[in-house]
Parts: structure tokens; C-alpha cells; sequence
């Protein structure tokens, strides 16, 4: 009988360990060679509308999944996001996650001087941190990231064309002063970089 709840335990404990797996950075690195292509270029733009793809070297483990999962699905839009997203598996994401949450992460802060967005950025440090580093992983980090990539993101919550209701009610409060003082803000902290060959 103690041998039975002993296999019965190693069995459940095993089985958990498999369910809570993290990805693979090494197979995560091989993967993630074509998000290299436009994440990994310092200052690259998005074509139409025009703002600089998103630094995600750095990035929470948990966000980035998320983030891929919605780009999969199309519940989250941006056709080449879309298609880069939609042939991956869960191992896929997980892999590639892994990696890009491994990148190593700028150590020194631009000018901190555009303070004007760190009183107005009280309600955001609840879930993204004072400097950008989220308090939850399934936050996005926002320190160090490009300043028009976090602007477009709070007009596209607060017209709606980004649905997420969290952020929709957060977002349709802002003036466009605010949105520019906060993204000045936390683009100015330390914290995401583009993806680096490591």
C-alpha cells in the first residue's frame, strides 16, 4: 500500500512537472532566428503605421506566451505577426519565450529626465512596476521600451482597436500629453533591449 501512494505520488509530481515544463533555450534560440529579422535591429520600424517594432529581449516569460498565443489565434492583430505566429506549437512559444526572456537586458537608464509621466504613471505601476519592471509576469515589462511602440499601443487601447478591457479602462481616461509623458517615462528607464545572438 506505501509503495502504491509512493508510485501514485511520483506519477502525479512527475505528471505536474511536465504540465509546468519551462521551454528550451537552446531550441528556443533556433527558433526564434526569424523574429531576429525585425526584433533584433535597433530603431526598425513597422511599416504602416509608422513606430518602431518593440524591443522583446528581456521580456517576461509568461507576457511573451500570452502575447504569441493571441498573435496565433488572431484574437491579438498585425498580419505579420499573425503569420509568424500561426504554424507555432505550444512548444513552440514556450521554446521561444524562454529565449528571448534570457536575453540580457540593458544595465544603464537613458536620461531619466522626463519625469512629467511618473506621477501620471501611478495607476500603471500596479501591474507594470515605478520603472517598468512588471509585478507579475504575465505583465509586459515596459522599462527600456521604444517610446512610440508604448504610445500607438495606449491610443489603439483607448480608441478600442486594441481589445483589452483592463487596459481599454485605463487608457480611456488619457489625454494624448498623458500618453506621451508616460511612455516618455518608462521609455527612459532601463530594462528591454533588441534580441542579441548569446
Amino acid at each position: 500500500m506505501r509503495i502504491q501512494k509512493i508510485l501514485i505520488t511520483s506519477l502525479f509530481l512527475l505528471a505536474c512537472a511536465n504540465v509546468f515544463a519551462a521551454g528550451d533555450y537552446e531550441a528556443g534560440k533556433i527558433k526564434a532566428y526569424t523574429c531576429s529579422g525585425c526584433h533584433g535591429i535597433a530603431d526598425y520600424n513597422n511599416v504602416y503605421p509608422t513606430y518602431h517594432v518593440p524591443r522583446i529581449g528581456g521580456q517576461n516569460q509568461e507576457y511573451l506566451a500570452i502575447a504569441l498565443k493571441a498573435f496565433r489565434s488572431g484574437e491579438r492583430k498585425h498580419s505579420n505577426m499573425n503569420l509568424q505566429a500561426e504554424g507555432l506549437s505550444d512548444q513552440d512559444i514556450d521554446d521561444i519565450a524562454v529565449y528571448l526572456t534570457g536575453q540580457t537586458k540593458e544595465t544603464t537608464a537613458a536620461s531619466a529626465s522626463d519625469t512629467a509621466g511618473q506621477a501620471k504613471s501611478a495607476t500603471c505601476q500596479a501591474c507594470h512596476g515605478p520603472t517598468g519592471t512588471s509585478t507579475q509576469a504575465i505583465y509586459p515589462n515596459l522599462g527600456g521600451q521604444h517610446q512610440n511602440y508604448l504610445s500607438k499601443a495606449l491610443h489603439d487601447f483607448r480608441d478600442g482597436s486594441r481589445p483589452n478591457a483592463i487596459m481599454s479602462g485605463f487608457a480611456g481616461g488619457l489625454s494624448d500629453a498623458d500618453i506621451e509623458d508616460i511612455t516618455a517615462w518608462y521609455a527612459s528607464q532601463a530594462g528591454l533591449t533588441e534580441i542579441q545572438d548569446k
